[in-house]
């Protein structure tokens, strides 16, 4: 292959990637509660699901969420090849513009982090029951791509089981089943068989 179109296929294989990780600008929406509706979860007696890159996943809990994109990072870490993104979703008045506005939202160490100046705009334990750090697990391919193009502000929705996780090494990587924890433990690890984010639909 000629010298040349060798550098040109590989600055433009680069620029691909970067643009493919790029996070898109947020989306904004006037002020008011966008999504109402609380998650709705049902606990099962413990159903196997298809093995994921070695990890043995077992279904605790039927699980559909509706919320708003918080925020979304995506991850290079040992559980990445299982999660790579985690995305941060939010309902009730935390998915209210007016309310964001006045809160700073971030993810790192596959925790998320929220923070405020003086005072919260809403009660903190209100933040903690209606705002939620998602590990996100793609049943196919195309569930995938949806979850890799979220931005923050669409509103998404997605449907499949919470699950408690067993890596080929043994390690254990547990859900939460509860909206109102904090701290370790309290992510959701969510297998995700559909998903929908405004007009990208699996």
């Amino acid at each position: 292959m000629n010298p040349r179109l060798r550098l040109t296929l590989c600055v433009l294989l680069l620029a691909g990637t970067i643009y493919g990780l790029w996070p898109r600008p947020a989306l904004r929406h006037p002020p008011g509660v966008l999504v109402a509706a609380e998650p709705e979860q049902h606990l099962i007696a413990g159903g196997t699901l298809p093995a994921t890159h070695g990890w043995t996943l077992t279904a605790a809990a039927t699980y559909t969420i509706q919320a708003r994109v918080l925020h979304t990072r995506r991850y290079w870490d040992d559980g990445s090849a299982l999660v790579p993104y985690d995305v941060a979703l939010g309902w009730g008045r935390m998915s209210d513009q007016a309310v964001l506005d006045q809160l700073k939202i971030s993810q790192s160490t596959r925790f998320m982090f929220y923070r405020w100046e003086n005072a919260p705009p809403i009660p903190a334990a209100e933040i903690v029951c209606h705002a939620s750090n998602n590990h996100l697990i793609a049943a196919s391919p195309a569930v995938a791509a949806v979850i890799r193009r979220l931005r923050t502000g669409q509103i998404a929705t997605l449907r499949g089981y919470l699950v408690n996780a067993t890596g080929p090494d043994g390690g254990h990587w547990n859900t939460s089943l509860a909206r109102t924890d904090n701290g370790p433990g309290a992510c959701e690890l969510f297998y995700v068989e559909s998903a929908r984010a405004e007009d990208d639909v699996i």
